[in-house]
């Protein structure tokens, strides 16, 4: 259950009213929504219309503004986030911008990369930014739609409002707009797995 109140900050005894943990020197906003079993520790701020969503655990020297942060979401060093932001659970980001109204709502990985505004990055992306000697970016334009379980091979830019269908993996560049899809038609064998696997 989410909690949201009017006001400047909440005390300590409202946060724990609330369900909420707060550990060390702790301000939150009372335009911020809260969700029950979240721990904050100090010192850290949570302001403007941001959502914090229960059992997440926010760590110190954290600023989180008008942004919306899963559990067990994972901002590693270097990682800005911009405002209207959803950063779900499982999501970790590492190096990388989110530009505003940005959505990564679940189970991805972001490194190295900066990426646009008002873009969708699909549950079970991964941007794969290590070949094993450099560390190479990404660079994703405004707008774009990256669909589930997709891998994007660094170093790639796509262009503003390019697509990129669930279950690709990108190794070149795409131009505003462009629609990409890397994927096989699946093949059916009828009776094929007759004797492949057996249980127990």
């Amino acid at each position: 259950m989410l909690f949201k109140a009017r006001g400047k900050n909440y005390s300590r005894r409202a946060l724990k009213k609330l369900g909420v943990t707060a550990e060390g020197c702790v301000i939150v906003s009372r335009t911020a929504k809260l969700g029950r079993g979240a721990v904050l520790y100090g010192p850290c701020i949570v302001s403007g219309e941001s959502h914090i969503c229960a059992g997440a655990h926010i760590l110190p020297f954290s600023h989180i503004e008008n942004s919306s942060v899963g559990p067990y979401a994972y901002l590693r060093g270097g990682a800005k986030v911009g405002r209207d932001c959803r950063v779900g659970d499982f999501v970790e980001i590492k190096n990388s911008a989110l530009g505003d109204g940005s959505k990564a709502a679940h189970h991805a990985y972001i490194g190295d990369a900066v990426v646009g505004a008002q873009v969708n990055i699909g549950c079970g992306v991964v941007f794969a930014n290590y070949d094993g000697k450099v560390k190479a970016k990404t660079k994703v334009g405004d707008g774009c739609f990256i669909g589930s379980n997709c891998n994007i091979v660094a170093p790639v830019t796509l262009g503003a409002g390019a697509y990129v269908a669930a279950g690709t993996t990108l190794t070149r560049d795409l131009q505003p707009l462009d629609f990409c899809i890397g994927r096989e038609r699946e093949k059916v064998k009828p009776q094929g797995a007759a004797g492949r696997y057996k249980n127990g």
